[in-house]
């Protein structure tokens, strides 16, 4: 049996185990941390402008389970706030638990509190991941979905410092990258200035740290807006964030929260004697980054060279998905581009013609456009996402985006790729 080795259990991680899984693969899946979904737990934001469309082409592939826990954990849908419309949010608390019931149904082995931190190859080829223990973890394909935030000297060099975030390097260990260790050299994003890196774009507060207010309102309505005193306005931060679909001028004139189970800031960070200014946040306390005062995760420092199957360049036998996989930005994009890549790992391994998505998809053009960028000095400064910026455009512009389920099923249909990603190949 093929068995495939995915390292990082983020959302690109956890949507590679499920395609390849389904594709009949035997799957581990390797985890630095004592839980999953990475950046996921401080996430939430789902189906937000281009990310329905893209969505709902994921489902119709054949990869829905993912999109159907986020539904259900969801505390607001179709919601809007400034730049974005139709948004579901989901509970950062309560939707890890529902993943990992997923995977152990699927019977993907999981190693916990396991960072793989070089590999073993024969001549161009991985066959296994070493831990740090000691153990060698074998397989016949591999799949790095190990991110591109931290460690903790990243966030030092280019950001503010360690800002004590969800990745927990401290306790668990930095992140590494495979495809570094492998050989082969990742790229890194910059920003519009040179800088390398990007601010994680958003920050929690303690829900109960807010009025009560100011909480019941955030309950009941999903989104909160208010207005920032004209004299700490910064539109400056605007520049430095990784999230560019939310580089708009009314995120430097307003704090905006969104309800995710906590109180979701759409700011990088924000100093604290600032927001507690703010009426309603007078005892406002961060829950991630607890450093969200002064600074947050730096991300987008390793990305693997990639073609559009996901398949890393220069590598034998090496998949990647997510942020691994490209300037992406938001779970949508991880889900997608791990979606694929877990497919494809196992049609490789069985010598078949690996699958690339046509760029008449949202989800195609997306790992196409980007991979074109990339090679241009404005493109490694610029980030994509289906749910704003430039790309989000890009996709209105080419008639891509809809929210009509019946016209993206036709379109799927005549593609001959309604559920390719529930085909078994083993």
């Amino acid at each position: 049996m093929t068995k495939v080795v995915i390292v990082g259990g983020g959302w690109a991680g956890i949507a590679a185990s499920i395609t390849a899984k389904k594709a009949g693969a035997k799957v581990t899946l390797i985890e630095r941390m004592d839980i999953l979904l990475g950046l996921g737990n401080v996430g939430g934001i789902m189906r937000n402008n281009g990310r329905y469309t893209a969505a709902e082409e994921c489902i119709l592939m054949g990869a829905k389970e993912l999109f159907h826990i986020t539904d259900r954990a969801s505390r607001h849908i179709n919601i809007d706030f400034p730049g974005h419309t139709h948004a579901s949010l989901y509970d950062v608390c309560k939707v890890e638990p529902m993943v990992r019931k997923l995977l152990k149904g699927l019977e993907v082995e999981i190693y916990f509190m396991a960072r793989g931190v070089d590999v073993e190859k024969k001549n161009n080829a991985i066959t296994g991941i070493r831990l740090q223990n000691g153990e060698l973890v074998e397989g016949d394909v591999f799949i790095d979905t190990t991110g591109a935030t931290g460690p903790m000297g990243n966030c030092t060099k280019y950001g503010n410092g360690c800002a004590m975030c969800i990745l927990r390097c401290p306790s668990f260990g930095p992140r590494v990258s495979i495809t570094q260790k492998s050989g082969i050299e990742d790229l890194v994003g910059k920003r519009s200035d040179g800088s390398l890196g990007a601010f994680s774009g958003s920050c929690k507060l303690n829900k109960d740290s807010l009025s009560e207010d100011l909480a019941a309102q955030l309950n009941r309505e999903g989104v909160v807006i208010l207005p920032v005193p004209q004299d700490d306005i910064n539109t400056e931060k605007l520049n430095i964030k990784v999230c560019q679909q939310y580089a708009l001028k009314e995120y430097s004139e307003n704090i905006i929260l969104l309800d995710t189970g906590h109180a979701k800031l759409m700011a990088p960070f924000y100093p604290m004697e600032k927001l507690r200014k703010i009426k309603g946040l007078e005892n406002a306390r961060f829950e991630d980054p607890y450093s969200g005062g002064m600074g947050n995760s730096i991300r987008y420092l390793a990305i693997s060279p990639r073609d559009n199957r996901m398949k890393v360049t220069g590598g034998e036998n090496l998949f990647c998905g997510g942020e691994k996989s490209g300037l992406f930005v938001g779970h949508t994009e991880a889900i997608t581009t791990g979606s694929l890549a877990g497919h494809n790992a196992v049609r490789y391994f069985k010598g078949m013609p690996l699958l690339e998505l046509p760029t008449t998809l949202a989800t195609g053009d997306l790992i196409a456009y980007e991979n074109n960028c990339r090679k241009t000095e404005d493109g490694i400064r610029t980030r994509y996402t289906f749910a704003g910026a430039d790309y989000f455009q890009r996709m209105k512009d080419l008639g891509l985006y809809t929210i009509d389920q019946d016209v993206l099923k036709s379109k799927i249909k005549r593609m001959d790729l309604l559920n390719i990603f529930e085909e078994k190949f083993v």
